[in-house]
């Protein structure tokens, strides 16, 4: 699996990208996060505030009870603000 961060998430995180394997029973975004969380205190930190946090499964707006699969492409990013202008 996956996973792109970006912006902020990138910084504390310290890289953009990583390859994942997590276990059988992470079948969510949001089981996904909880055990991204467990990977290093970086990522702990990361994700400490699950609302500052939205998801994208291959490039689509994905809620956390979102179903996910290996071969899918997880990317996590701060909530888009501003507006056209």
């Amino acid at each position: 699996m996956k996973v792109l961060y970006f912006a902020w998430l990138r910084s504390r995180i310290g890289t953009g990208m990583e390859d994942v394997t997590p276990p059988p029973d992470v079948a969510t975004v949001g089981a996904l996060i909880e055990w991204l969380k467990s990977r290093s205190p970086a990522h702990a930190e990361a994700f400490g505030q699950p609302g500052l946090v939205r998801a994208a499964v291959n490039q689509d707006y994905a809620a956390p009870d979102h179903a996910i699969a290996a071969s899918d492409e997880i990317a996590f990013f701060p909530p888009v603000t501003g507006g056209m202008g």
